[in-house]
């Protein structure tokens, strides 16, 4: 492409918040929007400077500052500098680069590129994406305070982390393991811990697992992390009162997907069911997308690989899919597709419930029901 077709911009947001994750969430929506408004996207940016007058509070390597950075842009980062400022607000400026016109012509399922990446854009179903991420970091700090067994190391690095919720009953009791989604980059365990109270109050433990986000962890890493997590939960059964005979595992979105890797995962503990939920099983149009170059899918052998489309189910596992009705045609595509391929029952329709809001259905509903039915 030559230089002509491309136009360079400089957009900018500020936030005068005194906290720096909401000073940043402010100012990188602000600055999001400005972009959107420009044509552009998050893997249009090629450079970035934070400007503040307290620049260690806004170190972009903090862990917090971090998962804040990714609710908005998830793991497209161009190079960060932080510099000073005398006073004033926080300000955030990003240079992108804009490749002007795009091609018509169909690439997947007689999708353009452009009509693609809407069709595997979630966030687009969401007004305010912010407000999304701030009542499940509410929501999910309300339901672990006070908690025992959070927190809980299954690997070295800061990421490998999980928290068990234990029912209120004696016995060693069945254990549910749910995978969080965000694209395998963004979001984390604390953000869908209130998401355990169904199957808890359904009499099973709950295990809600943290792992590596992309680009930092490529996503083949990510899949080895999952499977860590489950042999540590298998293998300290007894400390947390559990049956090491009757594990189930769930994921959404993205953790749909590593749940029905490790479906297929001949190397990973015995499972006795997964409930996969509006997850990505043929990575085969992702690796159309800008996504691809965060997550690893640039060739051909690592969208087979990390494609749970192209590997069998393990035998005797008990597998249940489930997608909301107000989902993309493609998200509904993927996990009809597999239930098609793998011969599983069709996939529960959620009624009216977009990609975020078939979370709620696992609090009280047909979809919490499904779960308690599938790990049965």
């Amino acid at each position: 492409m030559s230089d002509s077709e491309i136009r360079e911009i400089e957009v900018a947001g500020q936030s005068a918040a005194a906290e720096p994750r909401a000073a940043l969430r402010e100012a990188l929506n602000a600055l999001a929007a400005k972009l959107a408004a420009a044509g552009g996207a998050p893997f249009h940016m090629i450079a970035m400077r934070w400007s503040a007058s307290d620049p260690a509070a806004f170190d972009p390597s903090r862990h917090d500052l971090d998962l804040t950075y990714r609710e908005v842009f998830g793991g497209f980062r161009p190079p960060i500098t932080v510099e000073r400022s005398p006073s004033g607000p926080f300000v955030v400026w990003a240079r992108a680069q804009i490749p002007q016109g795009s091609s018509s012509e169909p690439v997947w399922h007689g999708l353009s590129r452009a009509e693609l990446a809407r069709e595997y854009s979630p966030r687009g179903q969401v007004a305010d994406m912010s407000a999304l991420f701030a009542r499940w970091t509410a929501d999910g700090a309300v339901f672990r305070r006070g908690r025992r067994d959070l927190d809980i190391a299954y690997g070295a690095s800061a990421f490998e982390t999980l928290d068990v919720y234990r029912p209120n009953r004696e016995g060693l009791v069945p254990l549910w393991v749910f995978i969080h989604g965000g694209y395998w980059q963004a979001s984390d365990k604390d953000q869908h811990a209130q998401y355990a109270a169904g199957m808890l109050d359904a009499g099973f433990a709950v295990a809600n697992v943290n792992y590596g986000l992309c680009p930092d962890v490529p996503l083949a890493r990510i899949t080895g992390q999952v499977r860590a997590a489950l042999w540590f939960l298998a293998e300290n059964a007894g400390r947390f009162g559990l049956a090491a005979d009757a594990l189930h595992i769930a994921g959404h979105s993205a953790g749909g997907h590593l749940a029905a890797m490790m479906v297929t995962d001949g190397a990973a503990p015995a499972l006795r069911s997964a409930l996969l939920l509006s997850g990505l099983y043929d990575l085969t149009p992702l690796a159309l997308l800008p996504v691809a170059r965060i997550t690893g899918l640039t060739t051909t052998e690592a969208v087979a690989a990390l494609s749970p489309l192209t590997h069998r189910p393990r035998a005797g596992i008990k597998v249940a899919v489930a997608v909301g009705g107000a989902e993309s045609d493609e998200f509904k595509w993927q996990s009809a597709e597999l239930a098609r391929q793998w011969n599983l029952a069709p996939p529960l329709v959620v009624g009216g419930a977009n990609h975020f809001a078939l979370l709620d259905g696992l609090i009280a509903g047909s979809l919490l029901d499904c779960a308690k039915q599938t790990a049965a």
